[in-house]
């Protein structure tokens, strides 16, 4: 552990294997966000190490978003089966695609009654309630801005393999925040 910040609560360790464990068969460059023993979003393939953690971090966004209590309590009919209330919850959550779920005609094939769209605002706050998420890395973070997306989705927990170059910038990021970085000196990258 390279950083100020040396707790590691029993639970973030867990996550870390299960980020590593995902890291080991993904293809590389990967990213992968974990909470309470599920890897919640993956970014993999991608050309550069950022993309992969923005990627895998829009995911555990969604993942989260999917927990608030307005997506928990959407009014689906009860005949409708699981891919379509999924579908639906993850159109409904979008920004751009809402209102295709939620129009006239279109809500009744899923809904007793029409539900309220979220705001951007509404889910900004919500994302900013996550907490506890841990990141692994397949790969060194070769620069701060990999921590600073990570901290967007609740981040408090990183598993890298260490060995950049700029080690003592990602380290002071993750200070800055009173994030938990911990080098593995593990490289999971394979091409």
């Amino acid at each position: 552990v390279v950083t100020e910040n040396k707790e590691i609560p029993e639970s973030a360790k867990i996550d870390m294997i299960v980020a590593l464990i995902t890291l080991k068969y993904t293809q590389s460059n990967s990213v992968c966000y974990v909470k309470d023993g599920q890897a919640i979003g993956v970014g993999a393939g991608q050309q550069s190490r950022i993309h992969c953690t923005r990627l895998a971090g829009n995911k555990a966004d969604q993942w989260w978003l999917r927990q608030m209590p307005e997506v928990l309590n959407l009014p689906f009919k009860d005949d409708v089966r699981r891919p379509d209330r999924d579908n639906a919850i993850d159109v409904y959550l979008s920004d751009d695609e809402c209102d295709d779920v939620l129009r006239d005609g279109e809500w009744q094939r899923v809904f007793t009654e029409q539900p309220k769209a979220l705001t951007r605002e509404q889910k900004k706050d919500w994302i900013a309630k996550m907490s506890g998420v841990t990141v692994g890395s397949d790969a060194f973070f070769p620069f701060g801005d990999n921590v600073e997306r990570a901290r967007k989705s609740g981040v408090q927990y990183i598993a890298e393999p260490g060995g950049s170059i700029r080690d003592d910038h990602v380290i002071a990021t993750a200070d800055k925040y009173g994030m938990v970085l911990a080098f593995t000196g593990a490289r999971l990258f394979h091409h």
